[in-house]
């Protein structure tokens, strides 16, 4: 199973989205980027705060996602109602968890955040395997999210 390689996945990323404020747009490259950069992720993409306390589908790389999670339900609600990165090594043992695929074992989920503060959504990455993530993952992703969003 291969891992990132986050130094040269950084350069290329900063490369691709140089100058773009469009968020779709940022988020769409992202995803592509990240899911094919390493084995272990197995659905890549983001969900967007559509409503108050609302996540729709974004961008994504793999099978469906769900199409709504309400901030009250699941690690991605998790996520955007506390603010706080959820690294869940066995999903089966969060929760409220929301099993958008029975395949998925673990889950990073990762607030976004435009250089306002203001919350545009959440990454959510997928592994089929359990604990497959850890905090370098979640300090590594972060900090390309911080550079990418911050702009906007």
């Amino acid at each position: 199973m291969s891992r990132v390689d986050y130094d040269a996945l950084e350069t290329r990323v900063a490369a691709l989205v140089a100058g773009e404020r469009d968020e779709v747009a940022l988020m769409a490259t992202l995803a592509c980027e990240l899911h094919h950069s390493d084995d272990r992720f197995d659905w890549t993409g983001f969900y967007r705060v559509t409503a108050p306390g609302m996540l729709t589908v974004g961008p994504y790389q793999g099978g469906h996602g769900c199409l709504r999670i309400p901030f009250d339900r699941g690690v991605c609600g998790a996520a955007a109602r506390t603010g706080e990165v959820q690294l869940v090594a066995d999903v089966e043992a969060f929760p409220g968890h929301i099993a958008c695929s029975a395949r998925t074992r673990s889950e990073l989920v990762i607030p976004v955040r435009a250089g306002s503060g203001r919350l545009l959504g959440v990454l959510d990455i997928d592994s089929d395997n359990p604990a497959a993530f850890d905090h370098e993952d979640a300090a590594r992703l972060a900090r390309i999210l911080k550079r990418t969003f911050d702009m906007i």
